[in-house]
């Protein structure tokens, strides 16, 4: 799919690859939305590049398609632990 894009439309051949990746980011997090929804607790992985060959293999996958990122859910058993992060000012550049 991103290459017929990059055929169709050369002077941004050099970005569908980066907006694909935004694209794939965006979907994650509306079902990981949807799923919150139903009651349901989710977590994402990468287990790339370790897994690609034996996923394609056990689904029958595109030698072309790419592993992303993996979902599993499911019901949780404990509210997840807290996390530690780094201020805002460190994180997040905002220009007026």
């Amino acid at each position: 799919m991103v290459e017929g894009l990059q055929a169709a439309f050369p002077t941004y051949q050099d970005r569908f690859p980066v907006w694909s990746q935004q694209s794939s980011g965006m979907l994650q997090f509306a079902i990981w939305t949807a799923l919150e929804t139903e009651g349901l607790g989710a977590s994402l992985q990468h287990y790339n590049p370790l897994i690609d060959e034996k996923v394609k293999e056990a689904w029958g996958l595109p030698e072309a398609w790419q592993l992303v990122a993996q979902m599993p859910f499911g019901k949780p058993t404990a509210q997840p632990g807290d996390k530690e992060f780094k201020p805002l000012g460190e994180r997040i550049k905002s220009f007026g």
